[in-house]
């Protein structure tokens, strides 16, 4: 009598589906385990749901469980119409395992629905780590640039020429730092303002007397560098430097009445 209390208490459908407290769920395993009647009635449950599902929701893996569901739900509407409710075993097994299957299903799409989420928080995350990585990349790069530049700079035989500001600006002020057993210099430009568009800076070796100037180049990525520095080859027995401001691709001759800075050694 006891067994077939529980049975016909709708309690064993529940268990099934996980819908039971953990209390309840050692209650119900305990009854099992006692009562054959009962572990029998267990899996003639679970037989009906799988049978259900199958019939409901065919093996189409493009199938979402959202679209299970719904069809669950279309054909339970469908086959009450046809079938009158009465008390038997076999509708009671229909309907019960309807709301088991409901059930599961309900908690399936709460815990799909609540991965999706964990797993767009963890893209944004691994995201912001995939920047910061490069990020730390360029700094450290950027921070090894400057230490072997501060190396040269610091060098014994380095030979230093500050360059002063011209008529054009006289607080522009750059600095040469000419190492001549390696032939070349390390020109710093952080006192230059950012040379106007279709417009660069051009650097020049000076011979004083007379008056012979060399182009060592232009300065082509001025803006885009950060500290500003610039490494130039310089095999000539300069007596100067100069800077000016020439047209884009550099000229033959400065242009000294946009000379920016000059400074002898």
């Amino acid at each position: 009598m006891e067994a077939k209390k529980h049975i016909e208490s709708g309690t064993l459908e529940l268990y099934i589906a996980g819908a039971l407290s953990e209390k309840e769920n050692e209650q119900v395993y305990k009854l099992i385990m006692e009562h054959p009647e009962i572990l029998k009635e267990v899996r003639e449950i679970e037989k009906s749901i799988s049978s259900l599902t199958a019939h409901v929701a065919p093996k189409e893996s493009k199938n979402s469980f959202k679209d299970i569901l719904i069809k669950m739900l279309q054909e339970k509407e469908r086959t009450t119409k046809v079938i009158p409710l009465n008390t038997s075993k076999n509708n009671w097994l229909t309907y019960a395992g309807w709301a088991a299957t409901l059930i599961i299903g309900s908690t399936l799409l709460l815990s799909i629905n609540k991965n999706n989420n964990l797993q767009a928080e963890l893209d944004t995350i691994n995201q912001a780590k995939d920047q910061f990585e490069i990020q730390l990349e360029k700094s450290n790069t950027y921070l090894a640039q400057n230490e072997s530049l501060l190396k040269v700079i610091r060098d014994k035989d380095i030979v230093t020429v500050p360059l002063q500001g011209q008529k054009v600006l006289p607080e522009a002020y750059a600095k040469v730092y000419w190492n001549k057993n390696t032939k070349n210099i390390y020109l710093d430009v952080q006192g230059l303002p950012d040379p106007p568009k279709g417009k660069v800076y051009q650097v020049w070796s000076l011979k004083l007397d007379p008056l012979s100037p060399t182009s060592l180049g232009t300065i082509d990525n001025f803006t885009a560098s950060k500290n500003k520095v610039f490494t130039i080859s310089n095999p000539n027995e300069s007596q100067a430097f100069g800077i000016t401001l020439e047209p884009a691709g550099g000229s033959i001759s400065p242009n000294l009445e946009q000379l920016y800075t000059l400074g002898a050694v």
